[in-house]
């Protein structure tokens, strides 16, 4: 499956956002997000089977297989916490039988580990579990989060046409909800994209979905990420899309395939929230979650979204490169035909580069050198549905 997109594309959303901009009156204001936050999400593996001792586990084995020193500090509860609202406060209340000991204990728990601890909620009158939405609560419930010391929420978009506000109007009330408590609060939006969120979402949120829900099979992660690259202009510090989650460890793609999946993800600056079962988690998969260099592209302080800067439709490869504050280069050689091993050629010129550009190219997987290279660079053999990611630095124009 395969998506391209043109450069009027691209000038007709930079207009839109200029516009969107001129008329923003108010604006997050939590000084998070700098870069795409990383951290662990209940949703991929277990959807609505969670409870607290699940959660408990988790941040344990966050800590002891080092995925929180490799950068994976959020927890995340995701739909299916909630049961309710007190008659009186209106506050709302977690579920007795999955979170007996209540979320402000959860919360304290996660925070002795080091890590730090998210929740759910939607925009709408009902979660799309059909648990209790925060539309006409949004004040209380961001109070009641501020209590808890939450420090990050996953915002929603299912039943809300009753409503009848618009997802601008909805998105902003929670925004300046969160604003209000004082607590720094990372805002995570997921309207699914529908209305191209990544155009007018800076001043709402710290990350905004540009996609439907991901599945664990390849095709559904190649369009989220083709989808994603569309708004790559639109990224940057304090404010990143997200294709969704990641689907790495869950066993619905090849280990290559994930590789990919991770390689894809980190080049576009997308979130880092591992969806799968940490607490068993297998050697394989995490090595691909916690390699330093491929992490560090991701985490990279300049922010700018790599994106694809040439395609072979011939031969079904593509060339994704994006900036670093170092001056290199991130790329991503990715053969995504189905049949064959294909030999990629990077061009420097691609790059933004001169063809007689000297460069240094290092190999980020396999954490190795390969030399210095002039004009472009060849990767060879690369598999069906592999890539091969890269750090390219200048090293001479000439």
């Amino acid at each position: 499956m395969k998506l391209h997109f043109d450069k009027n594309t691209n000038m007709f959303f930079f207009s839109f956002v200029i516009l969107s901009f001129l008329s923003t009156i108010s604006s997050l204001d939590n000084g998070l997000g700098k870069t795409p936050q990383m951290g662990w999400n209940s949703w991929n593996h277990f959807g609505c089977h969670i409870n607290e001792t699940i959660i408990r586990q988790t941040a344990d084995a966050l800590v002891s297989t080092g995925l929180a020193k490799a950068g994976y500090t959020y927890v995340n509860v995701d739909d299916c916490w909630a049961s309710s609202r007190d008659v009186k406060t209106k506050f709302i209340l977690p579920d007795p039988s999955t979170f007996p000991s209540g979320m402000a204990s959860l919360a304290d728990y996660v925070h002795s580990r080091g890590l730090l601890f998210g929740l759910y909620s939607d925009a709408g009158y009902d979660t799309c579990a059909g648990r209790p939405g925060s539309f006409g609560y949004e004040e209380i419930d961001a109070h009641v989060y501020a209590q808890w010391k939450v420090d990050y929420l996953k915002y929603d978009n299912c039943n809300s046409r009753p409503t009848n506000k618009t997802i601008k109007e909805r998105y902003e009330r929670m925004r300046d909800a969160l604003n209000l408590t004082g607590r720094p609060i990372f805002y995570s939006a997921c309207e699914w994209g529908e209305m191209l969120p990544a155009l007018w979402f800076r001043s709402v949120a710290n990350s905004w979905r540009t996609t439907g829900d991901i599945i664990d099979i390849w095709l559904s992660m190649l369009l989220n990420i083709d989808i994603n690259n569309l708004f790559a202009s639109f990224a940057a510090p304090h404010g990143f899309n997200d294709p969704d989650m990641l689907e790495i460890g869950n066993g619905g793609m090849t280990f290559n395939e994930y590789r990919t999946h991770m390689s894809l993800w980190s080049i576009s600056k997308a979130p880092l929230l591992i969806g799968c079962d940490v607490r068993n988690i297998s050697k394989e998969t995490l090595e691909l979650l916690t390699n330093p260099e491929v992490i560090a592209v991701n985490q990279d302080s300049l922010g700018i979204q790599g994106k694809k800067v040439h395609i072979d439709p011939y031969n079904d490869t593509e060339v994704w490169a994006g900036p670093l504050a170092d001056g290199s280069k991130a790329v991503v050689a990715f053969n995504r035909g189905n049949d064959v091993s294909r030999t990629i050629v990077v061009s420097f010129s691609d790059l933004g580069w001169k063809t007689t550009s000297q460069v240094k190219v290092r190999d980020l997987w396999a954490q190795k050198d390969l030399g210095e290279f002039q004009g472009n660079y060849t990767a060879s053999n690369i598999e069906s549905h592999g890539a091969q990611m890269l750090k390219m630095t200048l090293i001479s124009k000439q």
